[in-house]
């Protein structure tokens, strides 16, 4: 494909910046008034295709192009329960629209009954957008969706999103990786926690790396636990944050010995990201941090 040229770029840019200032305003047209330009038919959306496209961690700010343009392009949008209403906003009234979501302990919509889904959408030659939250990539099953189309011949492009840890990190003011506390970042999954495995928690517990948690909400004591008793310090910083980027974003800061009990006298809602590692620190200090309802405990 060949590189977009500058001024297209540009224009680009300035129609996204035009679109959401008619969103944002009292007198906001329809979505399907919305269009990002296209030049000479490049990057339409295709027929027979599915597109798997990150919508982010909710704000709709947080959105690539591509990503704008293929919900206002597409005949058929396949979502998940983690995307935002800003998001769907974006979307045509007349698009056909199927919700496959799917809340923690109870899958309202088996995997293979989605990628049946997608593959008949395409297959009857519409263009589709499955809709996943955060980047389709990470802990999204886009594997399995991948080999449900493969299987059936259907192409597919792969958009990415921003992930909630970068969310995260980001309405909280701190880096995920900075160079005097961390050399190295891990995202993981808290499933083998609430599958009753066992993490490997030495690996887990060093001092020169952030993790990650996703979707460990109901496995904060475990994870607290896990880590403490694999060496890292009572005091070592751990930050819980829910709805990253959203208005109803909540959050709370405090250590592996302390951080269970905060939970229980302040519940949290899912979906929620756990940061664990030194970087946490910056918090108190960060002036994106101070303009958050953080409850902070001593740290470092």
């Amino acid at each position: 494909m060949r590189a977009l040229s500058r001024p297209l770029i540009l224009n680009w840019l300035n129609a996204f910046m035009r679109m959401l200032a008619r969103g944002c305003s009292s007198s906001a047209r329809p979505a399907e008034e919305l269009h990002v330009p296209l030049r000479g038919g490049l990057g339409q959306c295709r027929g027979g295709q599915v597109y798997l496209v990150g919508a982010g961690s909710g704000d709709a700010e947080l959105l690539t192009l591509k990503a704008v343009r293929l919900l206002m392009q597409a005949d058929a949008v396949v979502y998940d329960r983690l995307v935002g209403d800003d998001v769907l906003a974006l979307i045509p009234h007349h698009t056909e629209r199927y919700y496959v979501g799917k809340a923690r302990g109870h899958h309202s919509v088996p995997q293979d009954e989605i990628g049946a889904l997608m593959v008949a959408l395409a297959q009857q030659g519409k263009s589709v957008v499955r809709l996943k939250g955060g980047d389709p990539a990470v802990f999204g099953r886009m594997g399995e969706e991948l080999d449900a189309l493969a299987a059936a011949q259907v192409p597919a492009t792969i958009v990415p999103g921003i992930t909630a840890a970068s969310a995260a990190a980001a309405c909280m003011g701190i880096p995920l990786t900075d160079r005097g506390h961390a050399q190295q970042l891990r995202f993981v999954t808290a499933q083998l926690c609430r599958e009753e495995g066992t993490p490997d928690w030495a690996s887990l517990a060093r001092k020169d790396e952030t993790l990650v948690f996703y979707m460990g909400l109901s496995k904060v004591a475990a994870i607290c636990q896990g880590l403490r008793q694999a060496g890292l310090p009572d005091e070592w910083p751990i930050m819980l944050v829910a709805n990253a980027s959203q208005p109803s974003q909540q959050s709370l800061v405090g250590s592996l010995a302390s951080m269970p009990d905060m939970l229980a006298k302040n519940p949290l809602p899912s979906p929620c990201l756990i940061v664990v590692g030194s970087v946490v620190q910056r918090v108190a200090t960060s002036p994106a941090g101070k303009s958050i309802d953080v409850c902070a405990a001593s740290l470092l």
